[in-house]
């Protein structure tokens, strides 16, 4: 068994010379405050053993890292069929890029660019009767945490300064592919991307789609293995935007960033990580987190590859 504590510390310190590179996203309001100095990471293994380092109290927005959930919602609500409304392909672009949407003529190249999780969320609010309740209600369950929530003035801050979603959403609705009112689906996704967890409770969410012997059913949403399976390849090669070449040179696990600073990540069979770090490289992912996954999986030889 690995001595995950002491790896830990070990990562700690190889990465503090970077603690003041980068910064935040401090083009929605509300995350600038963020202090963007903090530091947290947590390991929960598949047999519930929980190892910790740094700021684990502190909640953060964890922003994109919440496509993974609403993809696993979309996907057992309509299995493959979800596929017509978006692809499962690296982007190769910026994740809130306009002319690759308009290239691929309203089909998002996946899930967890800005425009394929804003069809999700409209996949969503079409099939849930009350989708903002049910969604956190299903965040809950997968995290088996009832305190986690909505920040309200997080998904205010980014609707105030949500010109490019919004022209992503008028030009989903103009090819067709958003079937709800344009500002209704928007809420809605800022609102899921306003989630606040600690790394504690990221880690913990993360769990289900790294064991592979418990069954996926979480509040109603039911999942296969193979499904499961499905959503670990797409994160692998798309949940760092255009960064996902490089993450999977680095680290070689399935996982999903935000520009909250948060990262999830699975090693399947064996354990889900978060880390926490605001301060972000050009792209849009972690700096510190970045790294320490990357050193978590050299240390301990540990990766999907």
């Amino acid at each position: 068994m690995k001595d995950y504590n002491e790896i830990l510390k070990e990562i700690a310190i190889e990465i503090e010379p970077l603690r003041h590179i980068g910064r935040q996203a401090d083009y929605i309001p509300a995350l600038a405050k963020v202090n963007p100095d903090r530091f947290g990471m947590c390991i929960t293994s598949t047999d519930g053993i929980v190892t910790e380092y740094g700021d684990m109290e502190e909640r953060f927005s964890i922003q994109s890292v919440t496509k993974v959930f609403s993809l696993s919602m979309s996907l057992s609500l309509k299995g493959e069929q979800l596929w017509t409304r978006v692809s499962k392909e690296p982007s190769g672009a910026a994740f809130n890029s306009l002319i690759q949407l308009e290239l691929d003529r309203g089909i998002p190249k996946n899930p967890f660019i800005n425009a394929g999780a804003i069809v999700l969320a409209d996949v969503l609010m079409s099939e849930l009767e009350s989708p903002l309740e049910e969604y956190l209600a299903f965040v809950r369950a997968i995290s088996n945490d009832p305190t986690i929530d909505y920040n309200h003035e997080v998904a205010s801050s980014e609707r105030e300064k949500g010109y490019i979603n919004a022209a992503i959403a008028n030009m989903l609705k103009y090819y067709g592919n958003l079937d709800n009112d344009i500002e209704d689906v928007l809420r809605f996704y800022f609102m899921q991307c306003s989630v606040e967890m600690n790394c504690r409770q990221l880690s913990r969410a993360f769990l289900p789609f790294a064991n592979r012997k418990s069954e996926f059913l979480f509040n109603g949403i039911h999942l296969t293995a193979s499904q499961v399976k499905r959503i670990n390849a797409i994160m692998q090669t798309c949940g760092f935007y255009n960064d996902a070449g490089e993450y999977s040179y680095l680290v070689g696990l399935p996982g999903k960033s935000g520009v909250g600073g948060g990262i999830g990540a699975v090693y399947p069979g064996r354990y889900a990580v978060a880390t926490w770090s605001p301060r972000l490289n050009e792209k849009g992912n972690s700096v510190m987190g970045m790294k320490a996954l990357e050193l978590l999986t050299t240390y301990t030889n540990e990766s999907i590859f």
